[in-house]
């Protein structure tokens, strides 16, 4: 293996001659899947130049679509990214969520029934984990799984189902034993969106728009070989996937956008009259700033940790936790330098960038629910972390 060095140089000079400059710094995105395609031809000549050398998935084998790179050099090419301003060229819960899952807890048929595909970006996921009754309490989920020969039928309703209308296929928590303790008896499905008896309603945010959705099941066959693990024993692979998607939030597992916040608050020093003289706002953007880099050491030493074996652990609770919250506080600052001009809705006297910022600040909110809210992660963190007594 060549030495990380040498892999940084022809990572370089590979993104150079492969990351058409049209889209450098676009923040454009793909999650799979053909409801919502590729429609920047650039973009499109991008996410082929990647697929061809696994760098959809750069860290899953090659015989699954990836590229086989190890954790260090996963690193090394999402940094050269950044550099580049170059986009992640598949997001989503295929990538980050049931992949991963899939790659340490399916069956080889599942793996090869799926993987490609998600690395190909021909399939979109979903997930579905939260149900009316059942959100931060989610063993207490009553989505009802009955045997019927080689098949389940299923029926319930999921919420907050996140793209579900968009989605070619969804990753399920399922009760298939009515008698068992809450946490057992839940089995891990997957099935697609355009089954049977699968209805969606999308959900509408106060940000004005929303992936959000309710999602019904009645009387929806899923073939048995499509469960996840042993049935009755789909909480611990639950489990699992929430460590993967709060890595993904909350961790260093994406090339994510640099913090911005303080030459946003400089370019509003004379349009919001002279906020910025407030010391304590500009003590209060720098200590964000400080705590963000900070933030970023301590994930990329965990991606060390990883790249020496070690594998996800539950301190994934704690990056997500604190990711979530510096997010936040980050969109409260932007504000206070913004002024009048971060609070706008619609309107001449706002830019595209403005009106961007205020949906951002109300969507944002929602980080510090999705993957389990901030008190779960503080509970998870005291019992599984620091040992707590309950």
């Amino acid at each position: 293996m060549a030495s990380l060095e040498t892999f940084r140089h022809e990572i370089q000079d590979w993104l150079a001659a492969n990351c058409p400059e049209s889209i450098r710094g676009s923040g454009l995105s793909f999650s799979g899947g053909d409801k919502e395609p590729i429609e920047n031809k650039d973009f499109q000549t991008w996410f082929d130049h990647c697929l061809e050398r696994g760098y959809t998935v750069p860290s899953w084998p090659k015989e699954y679509g990836g590229a086989g790179l190890s954790p260090a050099e996963v690193k090394v090419l999402y940094e050269e990214m950044r550099a580049l301003r170059a986009p992640q060229p598949l997001v989503g819960m295929g990538y980050s969520m049931i992949g991963p899952t899939l790659l340490e807890m399916g069956d080889d048929e599942q793996k090869a029934r799926h993987l490609v595909k998600i690395a190909r970006g021909e399939t979109r996921w979903c997930q579905g984990y939260s149900e009316p009754g059942a959100g931060s309490d989610l063993a207490s989920l009553q989505t009802k799984a009955v045997s019927d020969g080689d098949h389940y039928v299923i029926n319930g309703s999921k919420i907050w189902t996140s793209g579900a209308d968009k989605a070619d296929w969804i990753f399920c928590l399922v009760r298939t034993d009515q008698k068992a303790s809450k946490h057992e008896g839940i089995s891990f499905v997957l099935f697609p969106m355009d089954a049977p008896g699968v209805t969606i309603k999308p959900i509408e945010l106060i940000a004005g728009n929303s992936p959000f959705c309710e999602t019904f099941f009645d009387d929806v066959k899923v073939p048995k070989h499509e469960r996840v693990g042993a049935e009755n024993r789909g909480w611990a692979i639950a489990k699992r996937l929430l460590q993967h998607e709060r890595f993904s939030i909350g961790g260093a597992s994406t090339p994510s956008k640099a913090n911005k916040l303080s030459s946003v608050a400089m370019h509003y020093v004379g349009e919001s009259g002279g906020k910025l003289e407030d010391l304590q706002l500009r003590d209060d953007i720098l200590r964000n700033e400080m705590n963000s880099r900070a933030f970023k050491l301590t994930t990329q030493r965990s991606t060390q940790e990883n790249a020496k074996g070690e594998s996800i652990t539950f301190a994934t609770s704690m990056f997500k936790y604190y990711s979530t919250e510096l997010i936040v506080e980050e969109d409260e600052l932007r504000l206070k330098a913004m002024g009048t001009q971060s609070l706008g809705w619609e309107g001449d006297t706002f830019t595209k960038k403005e009106l961007a910022v205020t949906r951002s600040w109300l969507f944002d909110k929602a980080y510090t629910i999705a993957g389990g809210s901030s008190e779960v992660q503080l509970n998870i963190i005291a019992k599984r972390v620091l040992a707590l007594p309950d």
